[in-house]
């Protein structure tokens, strides 16, 4: 990436940082007592502009909507001002990847096309001229019709696997795993082209969550070895040492364990019941890669620092969308609160 339009994205990202909300904003988002208050709440906030134009009546998915259009732009601009990065490329499929999981998803659990449009935002891929991939799939008749729509762009033949092994085990999340791992190969892929111990410190702990996962569920789904093998994206010696060693577990609990030994010790759940430990690790991560981009702060002028905002403002988007969905449900505020992926006191 050129050195003069690294500073220049550099100093963006720390002008985006700054302006990232609070945990006291969240908490007034989260008190509000409906869909209208918390539309009045936002337009007080960075995010104004990005729901000005949501109609009423106001639906927690019309928000989650703006607000991910909003997203997209903040990355397409970081890409942009950053040059030709393979990182932040990767990191901008994450929008495609989410629609085509919707698309998939709601032709499997048999949806309607009008049902499914309302979960799928094309904004991002009308930035980068890529919307005719993600309408295909969603004017298909049916699951194999998408699927097979599918099999001529860059990542058919993982979509193609993922169908088959759904049709097999008839799990949805099958399909979310998938499809993530296509992104992660992306991102591991573009990795091998950077310097910046920061930046490659950050992508890399974005794979491992992959990969354990993966690795994780795959046991818990009760997927044969070499199945779970073919969830998992090739990284380092150490890291296949380990991820063979989780294969190989007899248990989900087990296979947590072989994790007590590395850096991720501290995350190792604590609860008996397989789905809440899968759960309270996953949020924990989650935390840790949220903390690790809060650090990425620390040199100025560093690619790090760009991979850092772009993380932190999905998380930002992420808990936005959340307490939506919990003012429109009427969960309490502290519910809400314990499960954003927030700075905790």
């Amino acid at each position: 990436m050129g050195g003069s339009k690294n500073v220049y994205a550099s100093v963006k990202a720390y002008s985006k940082r700054g302006k990232l909300l609070t945990k006291a904003d969240f908490q007034t988002l989260a008190e509000s007592r409906d869909l209208e208050e918390l539309m009045t709440r936002i337009k007080n906030t960075v995010y104004g502009e990005a729901v000005a134009d949501v109609q009423k009546p106001f639906t927690s998915q019309s928000i989650e909507s703006a607000l991910r259009s909003k997203l997209a732009d903040i990355h397409y601009s970081i890409a942009k001002t950053s040059g030709n990065s393979g990182v932040l490329d990767a990191y901008y499929m994450k929008f495609i990847v989410s629609n085509l999981k919707q698309i998939l998803k709601g032709k499997v659990l048999g949806k309607s096309q009008e049902e499914i449009e309302t979960h799928v935002n094309l904004h991002a891929e009308e930035l980068i001229k890529q919307r005719d991939i993600v309408v295909k799939a969603l004017v298909a008749k049916d699951f194999e019709e998408a699927v097979a729509s599918l099999n001529s762009v860059q990542f058919g033949e993982e979509i193609a696997k993922a169908a088959a092994l759904y049709n097999e085990k008839k799990n949805v999340q099958i399909i979310d795993t998938y499809f993530d791992k296509i992104l992660y190969q992306h991102l591991a892929g573009a990795m091998k082209n950077y310097s910046d111990k920061e930046a490659t410190k950050l992508v890399a702990m974005d794979i491992d969550f992959y990969n354990i996962l993966s690795v994780i569920r795959g046991k818990f789904w009760g997927l044969q070895e070499d199945q779970i093998q073919d969830l998992i994206i090739h990284t380092s010696p150490p890291a296949r040492e380990l991820l063979g060693r989780m294969m190989a577990a007899g248990t989900v609990r087990d296979a947590f364990n072989e994790l007590s030994s590395t850096k991720y010790k501290e995350l190792v759940p604590q609860v008996e019941n397989e789905l809440d430990a899968i759960a309270e690790f996953e949020r924990a991560f989650e935390m840790m890669i949220y903390r690790t981009s809060l650090r990425s702060f620390t040199k100025m002028f560093s690619f790090a620092t760009i991979v850092g905002i772009t993380k932190l403002t999905s998380f930002e988007v992420r808990n936005l969308a959340a307490i939506a969905f919990a003012v429109e449900q009427k969960i309490p505020t502290e519910t809400t609160m314990s499960k954003l992926i927030l700075e905790e006191e």
